[in-house]
C-alpha cells in the first residue's frame, strides 16, 4: 500500500508541521494491469472519496502518475481531474461600521475550514441581516483568505 501524505510546514518549519490530507491507495488486483483501491482523507473534513483505478499498466510509468491518476479518480470517478474551481468571490457587507461576510454564501470545503479557524472568535449580530448570526467580521475572513487565521 502507499500512503501519500500532505503536510503543512509553517514558515518551512519541521517543528510546526501538520499533516492536511492523505492518500491510501492499495493494489487489490495484480498482474501488468492492476486495479488500487484509493481512498482520499482531509483532515478538517474527513472522507472526501474513494474508488478503484482498474487495469493500470504497473511499470510503464512513474508512481507519481499513478498517484495523480488515483486521486483523480477518487475525486471525479474518471481518470481526468475536476475542473479547476472557481476564486472565492465573497462578498462584504456593510451594517453601520461593520463589514462582515454570510457564512452561507461561503461555498465549500472554504465554509467548513473559515467556521473551524473561527469557531472561539467573536463575530457580530447583524440585526438587519435576515439570519443576524450567521455572520463573521470581514477581517476574519480576509485573514483566512491571506492564511493569517
Amino acid at each position: 500500500m502507499l500512503r501519500v501524505t500532505v503536510e503543512l510546514l509553517p514558515g518551512g518549519r519541521e517543528s510546526g508541521r501538520r499533516v492536511l490530507a492523505t492518500a491510501k491507495i492499495g493494489r487489490v488486483e495484480s498482474g501488468t494491469a492492476a486495479d488500487y483501491r484509493v481512498e482520499l482523507q482531509e483532515d478538517a473534513l474527513g472522507d472526501i472519496g474513494a474508488a478503484t483505478l482498474r487495469t493500470y499498466p504497473r511499470l510503464s510509468s512513474t508512481i507519481w502518475d499513478l498517484v495523480a491518476r488515483a486521486i483523480a479518480v477518487a475525486l471525479t470517478g474518471r481518470e481526468e481531474l475536476p475542473p479547476r474551481p472557481q476564486p472565492l468571490n465573497v462578498p462584504i457587507h456593510h451594517a453601520g461600521r461593520t463589514s462582515y461576510v454570510r457564512l452561507r454564501e461561503i461555498p465549500e470545503p472554504a465554509a467548513s475550514l473559515f467556521r473551524k479557524r473561527i469557531e472561539f472568535s467573536t463575530r457580530p449580530l447583524i440585526e438587519e441581516d435576515p439570519q443576524p448570526m450567521d455572520c463573521a467580521y470581514s477581517w476574519d475572513w480576509l485573514d483566512f483568505l491571506a492564511g493569517r487565521k
